[in-house]
């Protein structure tokens, strides 16, 4: 995790993690930023039942070893302790129901880059904007509705991936998915700063 990022780990359940740096999006101050843009916070993207879902996974998760082979999304897929709590948690993961009311609303959202196409420059001229990282059970990777995919013609110098920004545009809810990874929304770009503390 970039030293950027001010919120407390020591206190929560591993398998929390993600789902704790998504709600601790209201300590990141926005100043000077366009009224016409409403800030919003990544759990507003996710239907409640789906985050309800995250936020109880199933209590054998937390027996799997970090970094054993069990702790993958596709030995997860394949577990045999299919009951209600557990498929519920699976079909979260991979959820691409979304908010039908930010569809072409426009708002700013705090986030990370991950590069899809990059110009002989390199800048990221198509990426995902996620609100953490993750590859495994303890940490999973956003579901498609905590995932935005954006196109950027004049393209974004991405010197760290954890390294943060501020994006500014209009959001739509358009399927996005490649080898990388599968988005319930998009964004047209007006604006993208660093995001400082």
């Amino acid at each position: 995790m970039s030293p950027k990022m001010k919120f407390k780990l020591f206190s929560l359940p591993i398998i929390l993690l993600p789902i704790y740096f998504v709600l601790s999006q209201p300590i990141w101050a926005a100043q000077n930023f366009d009224p016409a843009f409403k800030m919003i916070e990544w759990p507003e993207l996710l239907p409640k039942d789906d985050l309800d879902a995250l936020m109880d996974p199933p209590d054998y998760l937390t027996q799997i070893m970090d970094g054993s082979e069990n702790d993958t999304l596709e030995a997860f897929k394949q577990t045999e302790k299919l009951d209600d709590k557990t498929k519920r948690y699976q079909q979260a993961l991979s959820s691409h129901r979304v908010i039908a009311e930010f569809n072409n609303k426009k708002i700013r959202i705090p986030g990370f880059v991950v590069p899809i196409f990059v110009d002989q420059s390199q800048k990221a001229i198509s990426f995902f904007i996620v609100p953490y990282f993750g590859a495994c059970l303890h940490m999973p990777p956003p579901p498609p509705n905590q995932i935005i995919y954006v196109d950027y013609e004049q393209g974004l110098t991405v010197n760290n991936l954890y390294d943060p920004f501020w994006f500014e545009g209009t959001i739509t809810i358009e399927n996005t998915t490649n080898d990388i990874a599968a988005s319930a929304y998009q964004m047209n770009i007006k604006r993208i700063s660093p995001y400082d503390e």
